[in-house]
């Protein structure tokens, strides 16, 4: 995919990896570290729930912040929030009393500073860019960040570095607030009528309700919702599966997830954008079926060999879906709807991983773990496999009804 050319749409890109890359390098050591001190898997659990929890709480509110305000103010107030958070844990991350409500607020950041990201590509790319290779720039600077984050995050647990990896974190939020303050794309909602303010009201709940209604989105959306919450227990099967099963130790391990994280890359960047505007709905959800086939493959591998292969066959379909789905989003949704359509569908996806940690960890223990593996592949494949049937034989043949269906449907809701 030749690189867009857009400015901003590399600032805001550049600013998606970065923050990726911060995050994860700062919350492997952090939950290692109070692993180590508490001895309690309760605690890190506790971690874990408060910094995405917020996510998933408070997505209505977050979609109707970013709907209300202007988006690359939102994006500097959040990220300079966020900074002074990550500095607060620097005194704070021995007692967990003090950790825990710092997690809630960093997680009520990232509950708002994502869609308001999501809904500046348009702006930042600009009309010569299609949504499709904005989205597959954004996604694969997101994927450079979730690959070197764990890798450099690990190296600074590893040396008793936990304070380095928050500062370089709490830089990375200061960075990024520079890099939005340098943008020259404006996103500024649609406001209400000055002489009739309920005429055009900014609802928490409008982001769901246009979810719900919409055809091509509810299926599409909620069929890759409902095979996260299978798919994600590979994150709690995987070192398992290296340990015990193919008697591999921690490099193997580290190469089973860089396989995957570069498959994302090379999914999102070199893939996504040849899938045509008509075809986002089919294309994620046979990339949702795709996904779940590498993983499955990779559950039935004997050698590592063969598991990277699966691995890396499954990142590349995981990067496509992720494209095509934002991308579908930013095709359907009406432009004032946006960050709440987006907060909808970031809150849902997120309670879906939550749900699939604790369901992982069950799995493991009662099926072992090849066959947790394979339940978190062919779960997601049959049930993208499913909506892919229930969206072909459901969806409606008039092209004229589909073009004005968002317009529509914005109507009832405001009505």
């Amino acid at each position: 995919m030749p690189i867009p050319r857009s400015r901003d749409l590399r600032l805001l890109a550049g600013a998606a990896g970065l923050s990726a890359l911060g995050d994860f390098m700062a919350i492997f050591p952090l939950i290692l570290h109070v692993q180590q001190r508490t001895g309690s898997a309760l605690a890190v659990s506790a971690l874990i729930f408060a910094l995405w929890g917020p996510v998933v709480l408070a997505s209505g509110l977050a979609g109707t912040i970013v709907d209300r305000f202007e988006n690359r103010r939102i994006l500097i107030a959040a990220s300079l929030v966020q900074a002074a958070v990550v500095g607060a844990m620097l005194a704070g991350a021995d007692q967990l009393w003090a950790l825990l409500p710092l997690m809630v607020l960093l997680g009520c950041g990232v509950a708002v500073s994502q869609p308001a990201e999501f809904a500046l590509v348009p702006a930042a790319a600009g009309p010569d860019v299609d949504a499709a290779r904005a989205n597959g720039l954004m996604e694969t600077a997101r994927g450079v960040g979730f690959t070197a984050g764990p890798v450099v995050g690990g190296a600074l647990g590893a040396a008793g570095l936990l304070w380095l990896a928050l500062a370089l974190n709490a830089l990375s939020f200061l960075v990024v607030a520079a890099a939005a303050g340098l943008l020259r794309a404006r996103r500024q909602p649609q406001r209400a009528d000055p002489a009739h303010p309920a005429a055009n009201p900014v609802r928490a709940r409008d982001g769901f309700v246009f979810l719900a209604r919409a055809r091509d989105l509810a299926i599409t959306l909620g069929g890759a919702v409902a095979a996260l919450l299978l798919f994600s227990m590979s994150a709690t099967a995987e070192p398992f599966f290296v340990t015990n099963v193919l008697r591999a130790g921690s490099l193997a391990y580290g190469l089973l997830l860089t396989s995957w994280t570069l498959g994302m890359a090379a999914g999102s960047a070199g893939l996504a954008h040849r899938v045509t505007r008509a075809q986002l709905a089919t294309g994620a959800l046979v990339a949702v079926v795709l996904q779940g086939v590498g993983i499955a493959g990779g559950a039935l591998s004997t050698v590592l060999g063969m598991a990277l292969i699966g691995f890396t066959f499954g990142g590349v379909a995981h990067g496509v879906k992720n494209v095509l789905l934002r991308t579908l989003i930013h095709e359907r949704a009406p432009e004032e709807l946006r960050g709440r359509v987006f907060a909808a569908y970031n809150g849902a996806r997120n309670g879906a991983e939550l749900g699939a940690l604790a369901l992982g960890g069950i799995a493991v223990g009662a099926l072992g773990a090849r066959a947790a593996l394979l339940a978190a592949g062919l779960g997601p494949a049959v049930i993208g496999a499913t909506c892919l049937v229930f969206l072909i034989t459901r969806r409606r043949p008039a092209t004229a009804h589909a073009t004005n269906q968002g317009s529509v449907l914005h109507a009832r809701i405001q009505g």
